[in-house]
């Protein structure tokens, strides 16, 4: 079964891009051609959009996803150590006595 990445972005059209942290603000350019390019920036990295939420009428979440690769997860917490065993198949955590 194939494991996704996702991403949210915070579009606020008056002039801000938030995702992950960092906020980009629009600089002497169209708002529309910020966020195209922004989203092409996206395209290229694998990341396709899958959902918007409206927010106000001058913002909105952009949810992008892509097939997930090695390191989209670092900003998780580690499991914690603990006696089990994987599944042979990638299957669920087996708790060993």
């Amino acid at each position: 079964m194939p494991q996704w990445a996702y991403k949210v972005v915070y579009i606020d059209y008056r002039g801000r891009i938030s995702s992950e942290g960092l906020e980009t603000l629009i600089t002497n350019e169209r708002r529309s051609t910020f966020a195209r390019r922004y989203m092409n920036t996206l395209g290229k990295d694998g990341w396709e959009l899958v959902g918007i939420q409206p927010l106000t009428s001058n913002s909105a979440y952009y949810t992008f996803k892509r097939p997930a690769q090695e390191g989209d997860y670092a900003d998780e917490a580690p499991a914690a150590a603990s006696s089990s065993e994987s599944a042979p198949s990638g299957g669920p955590t087996v708790e060993t006595a």
